[in-house]
Formats: structure tokens, C-alpha cells, sequence
């Protein structure tokens, strides 16, 4: 693997005060025994501890290491040691492996073999997947049952019963969806158990939320009726994935690929990225990148930058979630993400989306021509003075890049909200 640069480090971090940690420790005098081969960086970083941190990247992957306490992947440490790494202040590469980076690279290669092992039994054995298949059914048919029938007793009490509900309630509920092979419908279930404490509209949103469940339900009940697209839609909103291999025997469409926006998220479990791409047809796709708490997310590509790489779309209906099928090779940056739209044609757009896919939790919208407003979490305005709420949005460095002036900006429109994402301002796309 090719040395990276700083910027590709920079990209790598999960926000900016580990970004800004990181710089501080990026310089010799805390760190020792650091070196580097094809595919490990190491090194240990003294703390304020009497024993240094023990930090190991796998710059293939990318994946990360660090014996310190830090929760976010990767940690300072791990970062700095990339900085210098990048800058060429680490041992030369072809030193001898440090001990713990080759134990670490050791039990990585271990469980990546065992994986494909079990994998490849299972592909060989047509009479153990069928098995497993029918297992599973059952298992999805009995859980759907158990949630309808808890649907409809929720349904009965009245949904105002469910907010003096404790969380353990609702993860009872997510926990038998779990043992359903449903885990889809259970993190729904369990974030509501959050929502409707935390969210000022929780009636409302429990009330879409329920309906939604119902459908999904019914629609369970009557899946061999649905067509190919409906049925892999039906898929994602019980949690029902779809294995790698299969969607890369598909179809790859070749780039460019221009990157309209992404968004992380952490619900303390899961970590969550999602990036918005437009091929040279037109299609929009998202790639999703998941990683559990302590692992490393897929480094997140730059708003607005080219990428030369093919890409294979999940089945259902567009947009479609899609993974890269070959090497991401940037080609440059774009000046613009296109013509975009008011906002009465994205939501005439959104509802059209809706209509093909009821479990849709998103849709990827660009406004051409808004103006960021101030005012509760904050307004984007067309200039026919439709108006839509801002979320997960800092108003104060929206009004700062844009000045007020119209603006285009890509995001993510979710239950009437738009979640932005990207801006162009006077020609150069920017990450608010």
C-alpha cells in the first residue's frame, strides 16, 4: 500500500477534536519503537499513564488499535502516529514488526480466515442453505406475528399509553425482534423507546412510526405478491441483508461518480455512514459503511470530489443502496452538484419515492437556490417562499457560508426535515 497523505489522515477522523489532538501529539518526543511495513503502521505513545499506548493501524483496510481508553475509532493517538507516518517520521518501512502489532495483524488474519471458511461451507451445501433459509422464515413469521399482535395491543390501550412506557419496555420489544432474525424493525423499536421522551412531536412521529410497522406487517403477510424491487425494499425495513458477494455477481456501472453529500451517525451500538453518489446517467446511489463500537468506519469521501470507481446497486427501488467494486480513485473536484430543484418539487419527488417504497426513511434532494434562515433549528427558503425545517444542522455556520445568499445544497429530507449535507459556495463544494 502506497504511503497516505495528510489529507487522507484528516479524512480518517471522526471529528475535529480528535483531528486537533491528534496534531498536538503528531511530533517525536511522546512516541517510540514506531515503524512500518506493506500494510501495518505501529508505534507506542507515551501518556500520562506509566505504561505508552500501544497503537497499530492496518492502512489496508483501514483498521485501527490503541490500548487507550478512547471510544472513537480511530483515537488521537492512532491519528498522530498517521500524521507522522505521512510526513515520513516514522521508522522506515521493512522494520522489524513490533510484537503487539504483529499479535494484533495475527488474530485480524485469524477471524478473516475463519469467516471465509464458514462462508465457504455454506456456499458448497445446498441442503444446509435451504435448511437455513426455511429456519429462518419460520423464525421471521413468528416474529411478525408477535409484533402485529403487539401492534394492535398498543393500538387498543391508546399510543399515548407508550410514553409513560420505560426504555426496558420497548427493548423487551426490540429484544424478541432480535431473537425473529427482525433487526431492522427492533432498532426502530428501540430508538423510539428514546424518541418519544427526547422528541417535542412524539405523538406524531410514534403515529407514523406505528403505521409504518403495521404496513410492514401486512406487507410480510402477502410477500410473495410483491414484485423483485418491493420485496428487497420489504428486506431493508425488517433488517434482512443481502449478502456482498451477490450484489457484486450484478451489474457495475463505471464512473465518474460525483459525491454528493454523507452523513455519520452513532447510536452507541452502531456507527453509520452513508454517502450519496451520482453516476454520469444521472443514477443516484448510497453506499452504506456500518462499523460496531470499536472498529473503524470506511474512510469518508470529500463532498463534491470525482471518484473513478465502479459501483453494483442492491436491488429495489431508486435510489438504490450500491458498494464501490473496485478501487476509489479521486479524479478531481467539481464546481457544482447540478441544477436542483424548489422545494415543492422535491417533496412532489419525495412523495413519489414514498409511494413506490412506504419504509423509505430518507430522501436525497438538491435545492436550488435557498436561502438558510434563522429561527428554531433553523429554515431553508426557495424563492417562492416554500419553507422547510433544518436537522442536525448548526444554523450559525450555514448562515456563515452562505451569507443568507441563495445557495444550492444537497441533503437528506426526513419526515419534512431536510438534514443538510453539502453547500456550493461561489463555485467549491463545502461540508458544513
Amino acid at each position: 500500500m502506497g504511503r497516505w497523505n495528510e489529507e487522507r489522515v484528516i479524512g480518517a477522523a471522526p471529528d475535529a477534536p480528535s483531528l486537533a489532538a491528534a496534531r498536538k501529539l503528531a511530533r517525536p518526543g511522546p512516541w517510540s519503537d514506531t515503524g512500518s511495513n506493506d500494510v501495518l503502521v505501529w508505534g507506542k505513545c507515551q501518556g500520562s499513564g506509566k505504561t505508552p499506548y500501544q497503537v497499530s493501524v492496518d492502512i489496508a483496510a483501514p483498521a485501527y488499535r490503541c490500548s487507550c481508553p478512547s471510544r472513537k475509532f480511530p483515537c488521537k493517538h492512532a491519528l498522530a502516529l498517521l500524521l507522522m507516518w505521512a510526513r515520513g517520521e516514522t521508522a522506515e518501512a521493512g522494520s522489524e514488526t513490533a510484537g503487539f502489532a504483529q499479535e494484533w495483524a495475527a488474530q485480524r488474519a485469524d477471524r478473516a480466515a475463519a469467516r471465509d471458511r464458514r462462508q465457504s461451507e455454506q456456499q458448497t451445501d445446498p441442503a444446509a442453505q435451504a435448511k437455513r433459509l426455511a429456519d429462518r422464515m419460520a423464525k421471521m413469521d413468528a416474529g411478525i406475528a408477535d409484533f402485529a399482535r403487539w401492534l394492535t395491543d398498543l393500538a387498543r390501550t391508546g399510543l399515548a399509553s407508550a410514553h409513560n412506557q420505560p426504555y426496558a419496555w420497548w427493548d423487551g420489544v426490540a429484544g424478541r425482534l432480535v431473537d425473529a432474525q427482525l433487526p431492522g424493525l427492533a432498532e426502530q423499536v428501540r430508538a423510539m423507546g428514546s424518541d418519544v421522551h427526547a422528541r417535542a412531536d412524539w405523538a406524531d412521529h410514534l403515529l407514523l412510526r406505528t403505521g409504518r410497522w403495521w404496513a410492514v406487517t401486512k406487507a410480510w403477510s402477502r410477500r410473495d405478491e410483491l414484485s423483485a424491487a418491493e420485496f428487497a425494499d420489504l428486506r431493508v425495513a425488517v433488517g434482512w441483508a443481502m449478502a456482498s458477494a451477490d450484489v457484486q455477481a450484478g451489474e457495475s456501472l463505471p464512473g465518474p461518480w460525483l459525491v454528493l453529500g454523507a452523513h455519520r451517525s452513532d447510536d452507541g451500538r452502531l456507527q453509520q455512514q452513508r454517502t450519496w453518489l451520482r453516476g454520469p446517467d444521472g443514477t443516484v446511489v448510497v453506499v452504506l459503511d456500518f462499523a460496531a463500537q470499536g472498529e473503524a468506519l470506511a474512510t469518508p469521501q470529500l463532498a463534491g470530489a470525482l471518484l473513478d470507481v465502479t459501483v453494483a446497486r442492491y436491488p429495489g427501488s431508486a435510489p438504490q443502496r450500491a458498494m464501490f467494486t473496485s478501487p476509489v480513485a479521486p479524479r478531481g473536484l467539481a464546481s457544482s452538484l447540478g441544477t436542483g430543484c424548489r422545494i415543492a418539487e422535491a417533496l412532489d419527488q419525495e412523495s413519489a419515492a414514498v409511494a413506490l417504497s412506504p419504509w423509505r426513511e430518507r430522501h436525497p434532494v438538491l435545492f436550488a437556490e435557498v436561502r438558510v434562515c434563522p429561527g428554531g433549528s433553523g429554515w431553508l427558503r426557495d424563492g417562492s417562499g416554500a419553507a422547510l425545517p433544518l436537522i442536525g444542522a448548526s444554523v450559525d455556520s450555514l448562515l456563515a457560508l452562505t451569507g443568507s445568499h441563495p445557495v444550492h445544497i444537497f441533503g437528506e429530507l426526513e419526515e419534512g426535515r431536510v438534514r443538510p449535507l453539502s453547500v456550493v459556495v461561489h463555485g467549491t463544494v463545502v461540508t458544513p
